[in-house]
């Protein structure tokens, strides 16, 4: 082979081309890489060249499709300030890049790699609470929601600004709640400490009732794709002392034995807060979806005892869920839309207003969860069967949880006392 056809076999990057240091890299840290890295939820990494590089048309493709980043929020109601969305600019340069041939270019133009907390997405937890026994999973079969207490030994209360839940075993988590227990409350006191129970445990009637619900407030809700807690100065949750930490843990099998210890890291807020967070929800467990229903809406309304700035939403359905959306009612009956989102089981997402929202007493919110239950939803378990409140996968459930800020020495109990005539 001649030397002098070796320039023709080479594919030579445009003049203008974006490159992956300068232009694709940047994008990549700020919108991807809290997922697409070594030990997080995302499938490959997407933080070197060498990592990137044989992604590049996927990405292409993803990017222009608005598949990824992940966000499913209809754009006309609501301002969030987690939005990963990237804009047209962004999507372009993707676009062209690939385009391109996916060049390198100059590592000289790299940006400074972001600090990642090792196994973490906050910043290094200040404490760590982790349930004391693993929890033994079978291959198969339903598992009944878990429950692991850990006490906090807190010698005086602490305020949290940000906190995060890590699975061991992530594909096995459905959800995680970490429930705050105050020292002067009677819920689930019969049960054991430090060691795994469910409800089934509990022989006592009172006892198990308890284990199926509860009015205590939470320190942090996850499922898969959802977001750690990180409130701004002056905000934080409160964990009064000599508390406990309930963990809620509801597993489902997937053909693999397997162990799950799951921690929750904390990182406290500098000085007092101002205004104290409380994790609020409309659900409603009395409906029946029909067979071959394939948009079928359950309601559920809430009047606010007292102001409270409205905070952020985190929607929650199972395998059938279509549409949420969550409403400010007004007494003229129109309706305010907050936040219409597209719901993916699968990726779980909080949604953080930019601007909090201050609302008065007696302001009514509505929740509506749109549910598809045909045989056009590929993940319906069976379309042949009418479907109702239930814990496991293949039945149902619809829960906004939303969180709203009240004064610091406001607790949960207080905020449903009517202090103020709407």
């Amino acid at each position: 082979m001649s030397l002098l056809l070796l320039p023709f076999l080479f594919a030579a990057a445009p003049e203008n081309s974006p490159t992956f240091y300068k232009d694709v890299l940047p994008i990549l840290q700020t919108h991807c890489q809290t997922c697409h890295r070594n030990g997080e939820i995302a499938p490959m990494p997407l933080v070197t060249y060498e990592d990137v590089k044989p992604w590049a048309n996927t990405m292409k493709a993803a990017a222009q499709s608005k598949q990824m980043p992940p966000w499913f929020a209809d754009p006309r109601y609501g301002k969030f300030s987690n939005d990963p969305s990237l804009s047209a600019s962004e999507i372009a340069t993707i676009a062209h890049w690939a385009d391109a041939q996916a060049p390198e270019g100059n590592r000289k133009d790299a940006p400074p790699p972001p600090h990642w907390a090792e196994g973490w997405i906050i910043p290094q937890p200040d404490q760590v609470f982790t349930m004391p026994v693993p929890v033994q999973l079978s291959a198969h079969g339903d598992v009944e929601y878990t429950y692991e207490i850990v006490p906090t030994h807190f010698k005086e209360g602490r305020w949290v600004q940000m906190s995060e839940i890590r699975p061991t075993s992530r594909e096995h988590v459905h959800h995680a709640v970490v429930y705050i227990r105050p020292p002067d409350s009677t819920w689930l006191r019969d049960a054991p400490v430090s060691k795994p129970f469910t409800a089934a445990d509990m022989t006592d009637p009172k006892s198990h009732a308890e284990a199926l619900a509860t009015t205590s407030d939470m320190l942090l809700v996850y499922a898969p794709g959802s977001e750690p807690d990180r409130w701004p100065d002056g905000m934080a949750k409160y964990i009064p002392a000599g508390s406990d930490l309930i963990f809620q843990m509801h597993y489902t099998t997937n053909g693999t034995i397997a162990n799950d210890q799951t921690s929750i890291g904390v990182i406290y807020a500098k000085q007092p807060p101002a205004q104290r967070v409380l994790t609020l929800q409309l659900d409603n467990h009395s409906f029946i979806i029909p067979p071959e229903a394939d948009d079928y809406e359950v309601y559920r309304r809430g009047t606010l005892p007292n102001d409270a700035t409205l905070l952020s939403f985190f929607p929650h359905m199972h395998l059938r869920g279509k549409r949420f959306e969550y409403d400010i009612v007004h007494s003229d009956g129109t309706f305010e839309p907050l936040l219409k989102v597209n719901y993916d089981f699968h990726w779980q997402l909080s949604y953080r207003l930019a601007e909090p929202l201050p609302l008065k007493a007696g302001t009514v919110i509505q929740a509506v969860g749109t549910y598809d239950n045909s045989e056009n939803n590929m993940h319906n378990p069976d379309p042949r069967k009418a479907v109702m409140w239930g814990g496991q996968t293949y039945e149902e459930m619809m829960v906004g949880f939303f969180d709203v800020a009240v004064p610091a020495s406001t607790d949960k109990e207080d905020f449903f006392k009517r202090k103020t005539r709407p």
